[in-house]
């Protein structure tokens, strides 16, 4: 499950040029702006982050009269604030009793990200799928399948420096902006997923019409392996179509092994992926992040799309040769223009 808050160590304050009120606050490998003197180095803060659905009751100054799922509140989107991009939301931990029960029980070593979402009550915010996704619902996600759900690297700076101490080659495809979709074969039970949802076969759905559109069904079986495919679906009626597609495509981006519980290195994916007749996510091919800092990786985000040279990129998916690894990299540029 995503922590959508943590408590975690401030680590830089830095001014922003033009603004008396307000600084920056550094937390991991995330910037966020804050009130000027609210908090100093090495204080321990909440941090919340993007897309966080926060209750009315934590942060009413934030509260604009909506609701999620039942709960009254507000969404942390990237937002700009005197030319400055700030990511998330700081507040003081001492203020929440839970909370601060619950910390000091774990005695956690300083800087840990410990987490207390649930504590709070918060919630990922996701924007409701349109009629011809959302389907008939069959079943949870299947528990024998990974979600597909990288880390961004903001939250990622340790694992940075641990990786920078060798020379692994990484595969770095394009983050695509559609719809997840997974399809999987297990002892002889075929199956269509969105990203929460083992669906029904109906005609409307647009998963089931491009799984049969691929002849999954058949190919998988002939496979006569227990794996999962995992991929984006991309086109009209899919956020936006950002592709500008004539028509839906599903590109893989994994491959899991079920029996094994872990993703295929990217040479056996190819592999599976080239029998079943199938396309893959852009790649923009293999290489060392040795050296790289977080900035590096997020300005290594901006771009423009394969699919589309009109519109940007989402981002960038790094993924260690071996599989068992990754990370996205998401381009702020892009999250200033497309969050809803």
């Amino acid at each position: 499950m995503r922590k959508l808050a943590t408590i975690r160590e401030i680590t830089r304050i830095d001014p922003i040029v033009n603004a008396d009120a307000i600084e920056l606050a550094t937390v991991d490998g995330w910037k966020v702006v804050v009130k000027k003197g609210e908090f100093k180095i090495g204080d321990h803060c909440i941090y919340f982050e993007i897309d966080s659905w926060i209750p009315a009751d934590i942060a009413p100054f934030l509260f604009k009269g909506r609701s999620y799922k039942g709960v009254e509140g507000e969404r942390l989107r990237t937002v700009k604030l005197r030319g400055q991009i700030s990511q998330g939301l700081l507040l003081p931990y001492w203020g929440f009793v839970d909370v601060v029960n619950a910390y000091h029980r774990t005695r956690i070593e300083t800087g840990n990200a410990f987490d207390v979402t649930d504590i709070l009550g918060v919630q990922l915010y996701e924007s409701p799928l349109p009629t011809n996704l959302a389907g008939a619902i069959r079943g949870n996600f299947p528990n024998f399948v990974k979600k597909t759900d990288q880390e961004r690297i903001q939250n990622l700076k340790k694992e940075l420096r641990d990786w920078n101490a060798n020379s692994d080659l990484w595969e770095v495809t394009e983050k695509m902006d559609g719809s997840s979709m997974t399809v999987y074969f297990r002892d002889n039970e075929f199956g269509v997923c969105s990203r929460n949802f083992d669906l029904k076969e109906t005609e409307e759905n647009a998963f089931w019409k491009m799984a049969n559109e691929l002849n999954l069904r058949e190919s998988l079986t002939n496979l006569g392996e227990n794996v999962a495919i995992q991929g984006e679906l991309i086109g009209p009626g899919i956020q936006g179509n950002k592709y500008a597609l004539s028509k839906p495509m599903f590109l893989v981006f994994d491959v899991y092994d079920i029996d094994k519980g872990s993703y295929l290195p990217f040479y056996e994916r190819k592999i599976v992926v080239r029998e079943l007749n199938l396309k893959e996510v852009p790649c923009a091919g293999m290489r060392s992040i040795f050296g790289m800092s977080i900035e590096d990786l997020l300005s290594m985000a901006e771009g423009k799309s394969v699919l589309n040279n009109k519109s940007d990129r989402e981002g960038l998916v790094f993924k260690r040769a071996d599989g068992s690894t990754s990370f996205k990299s998401i381009s702020n540029k892009w999250l200033l223009r497309n969050e809803e």
